[in-house]
Protein backbone atom coordinates (compact mmCIF):
# COMPACT_ATOMS: atom_id res chain seq x y z
CA UNK A 1 0.00 0.00 0.00
CA UNK A 2 2.72 2.30 1.07
CA UNK A 3 4.63 1.71 -2.53
CA UNK A 4 1.15 2.35 -4.46
CA UNK A 5 0.90 5.67 -2.72
CA UNK A 6 4.32 6.44 -3.11
CA UNK A 7 3.35 5.35 -7.13
CA UNK A 8 0.42 7.83 -7.23
CA UNK A 9 2.29 10.81 -5.45
CA UNK A 10 5.26 10.74 -8.13
CA UNK A 11 2.46 10.48 -10.97
CA UNK A 12 0.83 13.25 -9.46
CA UNK A 13 4.09 14.81 -9.46
CA UNK A 14 4.59 14.52 -13.43
CA UNK A 15 0.85 15.76 -14.15
CA UNK A 16 1.46 18.82 -12.01
CA UNK A 17 4.90 19.54 -14.11
CA UNK A 18 2.90 18.60 -17.51
CA UNK A 19 0.09 21.30 -16.73
CA UNK A 20 2.59 23.79 -15.47
CA UNK A 21 4.89 24.22 -18.87
CA UNK A 22 1.29 23.62 -20.00
CA UNK A 23 0.00 26.89 -18.59
CA UNK A 24 3.23 28.54 -18.39
CA UNK A 25 3.58 28.18 -22.93
CA UNK A 26 -0.57 29.10 -23.44
CA UNK A 27 0.25 32.33 -20.18
CA UNK A 28 -0.46 34.65 -23.10
CA UNK A 29 -3.28 32.93 -24.61
CA UNK A 30 -4.71 32.60 -21.40
CA UNK A 31 -4.30 37.01 -20.61
CA UNK A 32 -6.16 37.28 -23.30
CA UNK A 33 -9.04 35.63 -23.16
CA UNK A 34 -9.65 36.75 -19.45
CA UNK A 35 -8.54 40.29 -20.67
CA UNK A 36 -11.39 39.46 -23.13
CA UNK A 37 -13.68 38.37 -20.31
CA UNK A 38 -13.27 34.46 -19.83
CA UNK A 39 -14.30 33.83 -16.23
CA UNK A 40 -12.51 31.41 -13.97
CA UNK A 41 -14.20 28.58 -15.30
CA UNK A 42 -13.94 28.97 -18.55
CA UNK A 43 -10.04 29.31 -18.37
CA UNK A 44 -9.74 26.47 -15.81
CA UNK A 45 -12.07 24.05 -18.22
CA UNK A 46 -9.60 25.25 -21.36
CA UNK A 47 -6.45 23.75 -19.66
CA UNK A 48 -7.87 20.58 -18.02
CA UNK A 49 -9.94 19.41 -21.04
CA UNK A 50 -6.98 18.26 -22.86
CA UNK A 51 -5.61 16.09 -19.56
CA UNK A 52 -8.98 14.33 -18.65
CA UNK A 53 -9.24 13.43 -22.28
CA UNK A 54 -5.78 12.12 -22.00
CA UNK A 55 -6.87 9.98 -19.07
CA UNK A 56 -9.81 8.84 -20.19
CA UNK A 57 -7.64 7.13 -22.83
CA UNK A 58 -5.76 5.67 -20.76
CA UNK A 59 -8.04 3.98 -18.72
CA UNK A 60 -9.91 2.63 -21.86
CA UNK A 61 -6.34 1.15 -23.21
CA UNK A 62 -5.14 -0.02 -19.37
CA UNK A 63 -8.57 -1.15 -18.14
CA UNK A 64 -8.94 -4.55 -20.64
CA UNK A 65 -5.09 -5.52 -20.55
CA UNK A 66 -5.06 -5.34 -16.72
CA UNK A 67 -8.49 -7.58 -16.87
CA UNK A 68 -6.78 -10.14 -19.08
CA UNK A 69 -3.53 -10.12 -17.52
CA UNK A 70 -5.01 -10.72 -14.00
CA UNK A 71 -7.69 -12.93 -15.29
CA UNK A 72 -4.68 -15.13 -16.55
CA UNK A 73 -2.94 -14.62 -13.19
CA UNK A 74 -5.87 -15.81 -11.35
CA UNK A 75 -6.33 -18.78 -13.08
CA UNK A 76 -3.46 -20.53 -11.24
CA UNK A 77 -5.57 -20.71 -8.19
CA UNK A 78 -7.60 -23.55 -7.07
CA UNK A 79 -9.67 -20.63 -4.99
CA UNK A 80 -10.10 -17.81 -7.22
CA UNK A 81 -12.80 -14.75 -7.81
CA UNK A 82 -13.83 -13.56 -11.05
CA UNK A 83 -12.92 -9.73 -11.31
CA UNK A 84 -15.67 -7.90 -11.49
CA UNK A 85 -15.94 -4.61 -14.47
CA UNK A 86 -17.42 -2.29 -11.20
CA UNK A 87 -13.57 -2.80 -10.01
CA UNK A 88 -12.16 -0.84 -13.46
CA UNK A 89 -14.98 1.71 -13.25
CA UNK A 90 -14.00 2.67 -9.37
CA UNK A 91 -10.13 2.60 -10.39
CA UNK A 92 -11.21 4.75 -13.31
CA UNK A 93 -13.25 7.47 -11.06
CA UNK A 94 -10.60 7.33 -8.53
CA UNK A 95 -7.79 8.30 -11.33
CA UNK A 96 -10.04 10.88 -12.70
CA UNK A 97 -10.84 12.46 -9.00
CA UNK A 98 -6.98 12.24 -8.78
CA UNK A 99 -5.85 13.89 -11.76
CA UNK A 100 -8.37 16.54 -11.93
CA UNK A 101 -7.63 17.46 -8.17
CA UNK A 102 -4.35 18.07 -9.55
CA UNK A 103 -4.98 19.47 -12.81
CA UNK A 104 -6.97 22.31 -11.23
CA UNK A 105 -4.74 23.32 -8.45
CA UNK A 106 -2.02 24.67 -11.70
CA UNK A 107 -4.90 25.78 -13.94
CA UNK A 108 -7.03 27.55 -11.09
CA UNK A 109 -3.77 28.87 -10.62
CA UNK A 110 -3.26 30.24 -14.12
CA UNK A 111 -6.60 31.48 -14.25
CA UNK A 112 -5.67 33.97 -11.03
CA UNK A 113 -2.65 35.33 -12.34
CA UNK A 114 -2.78 39.04 -13.21
CA UNK A 115 -3.14 39.06 -16.75
CA UNK A 116 -0.84 42.75 -17.42
CA UNK A 117 2.18 40.61 -15.98
CA UNK A 118 2.13 38.08 -19.12
CA UNK A 119 1.19 40.78 -21.65
CA UNK A 120 3.65 43.41 -21.01
CA UNK A 121 5.97 41.48 -21.71
CA UNK A 122 4.71 41.35 -25.23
Amino acid sequence: MLFSGLTIFISCLGLLALIAYMAETRMKEIAVRKVLGASLTQVTSLLSVDFIKLVIIAILIASPIAWWIMDKWLQDYSYRIQIQWYYFVIAGLLAILISMATISYQAIKAALSNPVNSLRNE
